[in-house]
């Protein structure tokens, strides 16, 4: 009867194995731990906006508007669960993706408006900041990149002939992804500069040369 008993649960892994079912796992894991590396690159630059936030603040308390918009969508953000259960709800991720977009254009506003006030740019602390910012919207942008790959690659085998069926009878659904048409902008890094000249003045440019 043992005998029978391993027999039927060998001839089970080779079916599973053979259906794509580990696969399917493998790649729905990988999914898993690029997702959770876009979080905790979002979850950084979310730190990161407090302090911001009150050192604009120290050197331009009336850019009230900007402020504002930068911690509403901040809060925002934090109000949506970001558990792995997203993955499979194509629109609580919209919603997301959405937030994110949104906290993205607030902090590129906020940028700009520091280009009005030289003092605040030289500020050390500022800068340090805007310097934490830049590195953690280019980690951003790599761990999107990687869990737009991940998805990818697992939605392609999803819909494979015969692990389509496999993924359909165990639950693996086709994952929602970061749409394309916003890749570009989200992208883009804030721009850093440090140059503390007064805004609006162009820069030097050598006096023309006599002709020889």
């Amino acid at each position: 009867m043992r005998a029978w008993s391993y027999a039927f649960l060998a001839a089970a892994l080779m079916l599973l194995s053979g259906c794509g079912y580990n696969t399917l796992q493998t790649k729905d894991e990988g999914v898993k731990a690029a997702w959770s590396e876009v979080v905790n690159q979002y979850q950084r630059r979310a730190d990161l906006i407090p302090n911001l936030v009150n050192t604009v603040k120290g050197y331009a308390a009336q850019e009230q508007r900007v402020l504002v918009e930068v911690t509403e969508a901040r809060a925002k953000v934090g109000t949506i669960q970001v558990t792995p259960e997203v993955l499979n709800n194509p629109e609580l991720f919209q919603k997301y993706q959405a937030a994110q977009n949104q906290l993205s254009g607030a902090l590129k506003s906020l940028l700009a408006v520091t280009e009005n006030y030289p003092q605040l740019k030289s500020d050390q602390n500022f800068r340090d900041l805007q310097a934490q910012l830049e590195g953690t919207e280019n980690r951003i942008t790599v761990a999107r990149n990687r869990y737009i790959q991940a998805v990818q690659d697992y939605n392609v085998t999803v819909r494979q002939f015969p692990v389509n069926l496999t993924a359909k009878m165990f639950g693996f659904p086709v994952k929602p992804n970061f749409t394309v048409e916003n890749e570009q902008q989200i992208s883009t890094a804030p721009a850093v500069s440090f140059d503390t000249s007064t805004p609006g003045t162009p820069a030097a440019t050598p006096p023309p040369q006599p002709a020889k």
